[in-house]
């Protein structure tokens, strides 16, 4: 008898709230009783489903920045969550949780060297956390392109969850992963999910008030239902934000744990994950995708670069993101100048930078592993500037910034901030003042609400970081 089985993938991410400059999340007032949204959030989220064990009996992502705030705040918590997934790896040789691409950039319109950094950068902080390679991917806003795809085949990842209208087959079967060939040779899984209960889980609470009712009414239809022809083995794949679990709609994290843990019960339907799927089910089908579309926008991924119905008075996205690409590429002009003659691949250098963050080895040490020799300590000093610079760069692209309706909201500020800091440390590395390029370029950029614009969140923040880091000792 064929097997029918469970997935619920949940994607755990927070836009970075930290203050660019000192790391610290601002007090929020809409969050009360709590100081900020990520504290409340914690406590209606990712707290209880860490204690109801749901880590364990689902796929998820959690985003980098998010984790490494909850490593701050809440360490036990985080190690619960670890340890469950953890669990799963030690009884069935592959893990339930996906790797995220580290900033949350929309990665299709990056460019190559940007999708590799950030690709790596978030396998890397994977390994740094659970402890393994990790086998899936979760793309910031599912939003993906064969470059994209390549990208992650490239860096040894098994798989990724996209949204069905993103498959170039239409309709599709999403009881069953696919595999996408790609140049080369190459090619990589994916998963598509069940777009009508996931829209369900999201946006219909109604539905998930009971879960056994939610089973019978809505899950167990989307199986070949008796004296259908019997075939291959099924799997249903709902995937939606996480924090709906009890952030979004209140105690769906009980939800969440009965269905997983209870509701399935005598229904002859498995509860598994992508990676456990894929060890007893070879893929054989291929399908190609739709270049450029992501699941939530029906444009592709206009909502992060230019005018769309998803949300209105959107005009000052394009400008924005215009911008960011001229500012990125002038410093990587200058950062290609100072790396460029001391070795060899400039951008491995770039890709392997997490490691230095993460303090597993200092650059003097990263430098010899590429080079074979040592270079001198003012170099260290200045190419060190310069790589933070390039960090600072790559959270200019938080797809947060060009999420919402207006620039006057703390993602698209912070994006700027971001800009200021990496403008000021391509200064001190390089003397090269960007400065002007920058305010000429954000000067197009205005809050259609309040009037604010970007050169002046870009000034204003240069000026507080300038300050603030020559008061350091």
């Amino acid at each position: 008898m064929p097997q029918r089985a469970l997935c619920i993938h949940g994607h755990f991410y927070q836009p970075p709230r930290e203050d660019p400059l000192t790391g610290e999340i601002p007090i929020e007032p809409g969050a009360a009783p709590y100081r900020n949204w990520n504290e409340r959030i914690h406590a209606q989220c990712y707290y209880p489903n860490a204690l109801l064990r749901n880590f364990n009996r689902i796929s998820f992502n959690m985003g980098p920045t998010l984790m490494e705030w909850m490593f701050d705040f809440d360490p036990e918590t985080e190690a619960n969550i670890i340890q469950q997934e953890r669990d799963n790896l030690e009884t069935h040789g592959v893990g339930n949780a996906m790797a995220q691409a580290y900033n949350h950039t929309i990665l299709p319109l990056a460019k190559y060297h940007d999708k590799v950094t950030q690709v790596r950068w978030g396998i890397s902080d994977f390994e740094l956390r659970f402890g393994h390679f990790p086998s899936g991917m979760w793309l910031p806003e599912t939003a993906a392109d064969d470059e994209t795809l390549e990208v992650l085949a490239d860096c040894g990842i098994q798989y990724t969850i996209l949204a069905p209208w993103q498959a170039t087959l239409s309709p599709i079967d999403t009881r069953k992963p696919y595999r996408v060939p790609l140049s080369k040779g190459r090619e990589i899984i994916v998963f598509f999910y069940n777009q009508e209960l996931s829209t369900r889980v999201s946006f219909d609470p109604a539905s998930t008030v009971n879960a056994d009712r939610f089973l019978n009414e809505f899950v167990l239809p989307e199986f070949r239902q008796e004296g259908e022809p019997d075939g291959y083995d099924e799997l249903v794949l709902i995937a939606s934000d996480g924090e709906l679990y009890g952030h979004h709609q209140p105690f769906r994290d009980k939800f969440l744990a009965y269905l997983t843990d209870g509701a399935l019960k005598n229904r002859a339907i498995d509860l598994t994950y992508p990676g456990l799927w894929l060890k007893n089910h070879p893929v054989t089908e291929t399908v190609s995708i739709r270049q450029g579309t992501s699941w939530s926008c029906l444009h592709g991924v206009l909502r992060w670069s230019g005018v769309c119905n998803c949300t209105p008075h959107s005009e000052w996205k394009a400008p924005f993101r215009q911008a960011l690409d001229k500012l990125a590429d002038a410093i990587d002009e200058e950062y290609l100048k100072l790396v460029n003659g001391r070795m060899q691949d400039p951008w491995e250098l770039r890709h392997r930078y997490i490691r230095v963050i993460h303090a597993e080895l200092d650059l003097e040490d990263l430098i010899k592993e590429l080079t074979g020799h040592s270079v001198s300590e003012k170099d260290i000093m200045r190419i060190h500037t310069m790589l933070r610079a390039q960090y600072e760069r790559q959270r200019m692209f938080t797809s947060c910034g060009w999420f919402f309706d207006d620039f006057d909201r703390i993602e698209p500020r912070n994006n700027v901030a971001y800009a200021a800091q990496a403008v000021l440390l391509t200064k001190q590395a390089t003397g090269a003042d960007l400065s002007l390029l920058a305010e000429d370029a954000l000067s197009r950029v205005s809050s259609w609400r309040t009037g604010l614009r970007a050169d002046e969140v870009f000034r204003n923040h240069l000026k507080r970081a300038a300050e603030t880091w020559n008061r350091l000792p």
